[in-house]
């Protein structure tokens, strides 16, 4: 694993690029540029190695949620709200075969080997980056031993298996907020040039009758024949639209169906003695994610991290040395008024990978699956040992044979 410098001539133009051609609107965060300058470089045994890893861990995460619907008592240690499990009992109808299973597995690189921090199970992001941006670096660097996985058209072609030809696709997403917009025009156009009928909507754009999702969008008013959903499922009660039980139980295909809350809070660790007494095999999470364990007296941590159940991005995970002025006091104190909300995380050792130039940076390696099948990878470095808001997006290549 190794990190190429994109050069300093070069790099103004892939930037300007990577935002016009590649759906990187935001290619700032505060004051923090978030287009790296390097591109990650995996050779093949490393590639196959995580292929491995990421359809273990996959297989094991989507026979735990499959129990957990058909088991809910189960769930109970999830502490998931209220509205949320009053919803999931309608789930009986669910069946994998009709919807799109998209997760995405975060890697990190330590001292140890392999560590994951989490899945992002609900709506993992970083569609374009991961398609768009590695075909741009081996352009503009004229890279000719390098090749790269286009999740996009993975993740399409699936679709378009479970989503009638030419049929009406809705992208439910906060349409507000520019960076769930550039996910969805991405996808959208792909599937427009694949012949769909793209809808761009917010949750309670859609309605369901008898299972089947509506639309009562102005002038896009009809069946829906797809769902893809961009909102967080916690995203959705907070928000409070007139209209968001039907996700629970529709048949309409959808990526993704909420059967993902189970694995997308932090706190599916604490149900894995339950599941292993059940017969479902978790060797490989066992092996890649550090212990993970309830709050119950809340004091500062030498060898742990409080991590917030539904956090996303690297929000609120107390890494002492990347809080910055007096956040650390703040989670701590958010830790002691809301217990249920975080967990305590053996703290793995990341380690840094140097750049041709004798810079550190800290990797955060997401690894996709779709419908149970590695899909390519989004990345982000940082460095600082937390990857959040102001790390930068990497493109990542994978060596030829």
């Amino acid at each position: 694993m190794r990190l190429i410098s994109i050069p300093e001539d070069k790099y103004y133009d892939y930037r300007l690029n990577a935002m016009f051609d590649c759906y990187k609107w935001d290619p700032q965060f505060y004051d923090s540029n978030t287009v790296a300058k390097y591109a990650l470089v995996l050779s093949q045994k490393e590639n196959e190695e995580l292929q491995e890893l990421t359809e273990k861990i996959d297989y094991e995460t989507r026979e735990s949620e499959k129990f957990l619907n058909n088991h809910q008592k189960f769930s109970r240690k999830l502490a998931l709200p209220r509205k949320i499990c009053k919803e999931l009992k309608k789930m009986k109808n669910y069946d994998e075969s009709k919807h799109i299973r998209l997760m995405r597995y975060d890697f990190h690189p330590t001292t140890e080997g392999w560590a994951v921090s989490e899945v992002n199970s609900d709506v993992p992001g970083g569609f374009a980056e991961s398609s768009l941006l590695p075909q741009l670096v081996i352009d503009t660097l004229e890279l000719k031993n390098c090749e790269f996985k286009n999740f996009g058209n993975i993740l399409t072609d699936a679709i378009s298996k479970k989503v009638k030809k030419n049929g009406r696709i809705m992208l439910v997403h906060c349409t507000s907020y520019s960076d769930d917009r550039q996910v969805m025009q991405f996808l959208g156009d792909k599937l427009k040039s694949m012949g769909y009928e793209v809808v761009y909507g917010a949750a309670d754009h859609l309605i369901f009758e008898n299972g089947q999702a509506i639309s009562v969008l102005d002038k896009n008013e009809g069946e829906i024949d797809g769902i893809v959903r961009f909102t967080p499922l916690e995203w959705l009660i907070d928000m409070k639209p007139r209209r968001w039980q039907g996700y629970f139980y529709t048949d309409t295909p959808s990526c993704n169906h909420p059967i993902a809350i189970f694995a997308q809070t932090k706190r599916f660790p604490l149900v894995w003695s339950d599941l292993k007494k059940h017969g479902i095999k978790l060797d490989t999470w066992e092996k890649l994610l550090p212990e993970t364990k309830e709050v119950r007296k809340v004091k500062e941590y030498d060898n742990y991290i409080y991590k917030p159940a539904c956090g996303r991005v690297g929000e609120d995970i107390s890494i002492k040395e990347a809080c910055v002025d007096d956040e650390y006091k703040k989670i701590l104190k958010a830790v002691k008024k809301h217990r249920k909300s975080f967990l305590l995380q053996k703290k793995f050792n990341s380690k840094p990978i140097c750049s041709d130039s004798g810079e550190k940076f800290h990797l955060c390696l997401g690894s996709y699956t779709v419908d149970g099948k590695h899909a390519g990878y989004y990345a982000r470095i940082s460095s600082k040992p937390r990857i959040d808001s102001y790390a930068a997006d990497i493109p990542v290549l994978i060596e030829r044979g």
